[in-house]
Formats: structure tokens, sequence, C-alpha cells
């Protein structure tokens, strides 16, 4: 089955994330955000990852390469983001016969991939709790028979999840007409496909959109849950390690450490002394976390050093960051309401009620910043020595 791997927006809502990494090249676990889709389609069955690319393509073009796991990879580059029907349009010179199409900020099961590609034609469907907010699918049994966009009256809970496969036919399909909002929509084809051929609904049992920082932070809360004991780094005689950590090699964990898995401590990444990690926490490649400082459920990437008595707790910090001494996260409101953050321009609730900061790469701060929970810096943003954020810089 050949795959079209969606991997050519901007990511605006993940944004400051993503001003200078692409969205599928993001960190989740072990692997980038695009990586994970990729595994799916290859362990189902896959003869060729298509992968679509626009935005910063240089990165993914590297990391995949002429070959994924054994499969060969092709790209097709869509020259600007007018759609989801655009993206699959820039790969048609490739396809030859039924094809699957996946996001590339999306995260599935195997198994519910290999169920898509032997059911094809075929549409992925989960079940929400307010399908007004999707495209919602109608069904006769197994088979699909209509589509609707944020319907007021949904004729169902399932909503699109947003992979398929798709007939040969389909290829010719995708020449659709520009929509309301100056898009080339996809849901168009696959409304087309339904009217054609019989198209069978795949109810997911697990599905993620990662399109926002906390959805990135769910996103490695799940793939670190995933993750067996292993030690392959430095480890001193009294650091403490319970349960699912894995060290890289050429990390190292000094002495007077205490390590809750599940954790992912990569390679370079300096952890101590007396330093303590919980939850769910990745620590990314040549990261520093120093004496007595705690991170806790977080994100730190590529370069970010926390070096000195700080707390981090449910926050993601870029690359190459640098906290002063004294630097603390806020991660919870006193009302205990769900924290909100700034999602392009506007405010919105992270459905979290404990959510940190997102910071954005090559930030500094001053010694005993404080940072209040759902604040958004910059990259490259700077902070005065006891200064308190409550607002986005």
């Amino acid at each position: 089955m050949q795959t079209v791997i969606l991997a050519a927006g901007q990511g605006t809502r993940m944004r400051p994330l993503t001003d200078s990494v692409p969205k599928p090249m993001l960190p989740v676990g072990t692997r980038p955000l695009a990586a994970h889709t990729a595994d799916a389609a290859v362990d189902a069955g896959a003869s060729e990852l298509i992968v679509v690319v626009g935005y910063e393509s240089d990165a993914v073009r590297g990391f995949f390469g002429a070959e994924y796991r054994g499969v060969p990879v092709t790209f097709a580059r869509q020259e600007q983001q007018n759609g989801t029907a655009d993206a699959v349009r820039a790969a048609r010179p490739h396809l030859d016969g039924p094809f699957a199409v996946l996001n590339g900020d999306n995260l599935y099961d195997t198994s519910d991939i290999e169920a898509l590609f032997e059911a094809g034609p075929a549409i992925a469907a989960i079940r929400v709790d307010t399908p007004k907010n999707y495209g919602v699918l109608s069904t006769d049994g197994s088979s699909v028979t209509g589509i609707v966009e944020k319907p007021a009256d949904p004729p169902s809970n399932l909503a699109n999840a947003g992979a398929y496969v798709f007939p040969t036919d389909a290829i010719d399909w995708l020449d659709v007409d520009e929509s309301d909002r100056g898009e080339y929509e996809l849901t168009d084809v696959v409304a087309h496909t339904i009217e054609d051929a019989d198209v069978t609904a795949i109810e997911l049992n697990r599905w993620l959109d990662v399109g926002r920082p906390w959805e990135l932070l769910a996103a490695n809360e799940w793939k670190l849950s995933e993750l067996d004991r292993s030690i392959q780094g430095q480890v001193a005689e009294d650091a403490e390690l319970r349960g699912a950590v894995v060290v890289e090699s050429g990390a190292t964990i000094e002495p007077g450490v205490v390590v809750e898995g599940p954790a992912l401590i990569r390679t370079g990444a300096h952890v101590g002394p007396n330093a303590y990690i919980r939850g769910q926490t990745l620590l990314g490649p040549d990261t520093k976390v120093g004496q007595s400082v705690e991170i806790k459920n977080s994100i730190l990437m590529a370069g970010t050093s926390v070096p000195h008595l700080s707390y981090v707790g449910d926050s993601i910090l870029g690359r190459d960051v640098n906290f002063g001494a004294g630097t603390n996260v806020a991660n919870l409101r006193h009302d205990d309401e769900p924290v909100e953050i700034t999602v392009k321009g506007n405010s919105v609730s992270t459905g979290r009620r404990k959510f940190g900061v997102v910071i954005g790469d090559e930030t500094k701060t001053g010694i005993n910043t404080s940072l209040n929970a759902g604040v958004v810096l910059s990259p490259g943003s700077v902070t005065k020595p006891g200064e308190s954020i409550y607002r986005d810089r």
C-alpha cells in the first residue's frame, strides 16, 4: 500500500516551538512526531512512503532519507499550504494504485492502521463527546454513507480521524473546488469516494491529533508510557532509578539523583547532582539538569539547561534554553480551573488542571525568575533577575 504522509504544514498553533522546527520533527519519545506515523504505516505493510513536505522541508528530508526501515521514501513538495487535498495532489505523480493518507502530526496504534489498510477503501473514525467540533460520519453498519463538517446536529458521535485508504480512481478526484475558507479540502475527495465506492468505517482504539503544545505533552506521555527500562549511560552508584527509565549511551546521572519513570534521558544529557526527575519526562540530547532541580512531566529539547535550584512542571522548553538559578514554573491555577494559553492570538483552554509554560528556542531567564502557568515565551526572550512573568513575551 502506497502511503502518503502529510508533513508540509507550518504548525502555527504549535508556535513558538515551530518557529524554526517543522512540527513533524518535534520530539515525541525517541523519535520525531512524524516518525511514529511512519512506523505505524510500515508496521501495517506500507510498500512506499510518499512524504509531502513544505515548511522547513530539509529537516524532514534529512531524517527520513531515501529509505525508512527498509521501505522506500519519496518526497513530494507542496509549494503553498493550500489545504489537504492540495497536499495529496502534490503526491499524485507518484501514485499508481490504491493509496493511504495519514497525517504526519497524528499518533495511531499500529493495529488500527493495519485494519484500515486491510479494509480499504476506508476511513478512520474515533468516538468523541463533542462531535459538532469535528467532521462527522453517517454510517449504515460499518459502511460510511456520508460525512459532514462540524454539524450543529451531528448524525453520530463518530468523528473523522483523518486517516484514509482511497481507491485508484481517487487519484483523479483530487482536483476539488476551493472551499469557503480558501483551501482545497481532502474531505471533498472523501465525499466523492463515499458516493462512488463502498467505504468502511474503521473505529480506532486510540488516536491523538498533535496540533497544540499541550497535545505534544500528551503525545510524549503516550509514547514514554511504552518504554522498557534500559540503562546504557553512566549512572552513579547512589543514584536511584525507579521503573521504566531509559538512560541512553553518553548520558550521565550524578550522585543523589532520583528518577521516577517513565523517563527518557537522551545521549549527552547530564543530570545532577541531587536532581529529581519524575512523571513522563523527556530530557533531550545534550540537556543539563543540575543541582537540586526538579523536573516533572516535561519536555526539555536539545541543548537546554536548567542548572540550579529550579522547578519545572508540565512544561515544554525548546532548544538551547537556559534557566537562570532559582527560575521556577507555576503549573496550577489557584481556582483549580484548566490552565489557558495563547494559540494564534486567542486564549485557549488546555483542558489540563496542571500545565506550566511553553518556552521558545534560545530563551534565557534571569536568576529567581517566576513564570506563571500558561505563559508562552517567544524564541530569544530574556527575563531580568527576580522578574515575575504573568503575560506572554
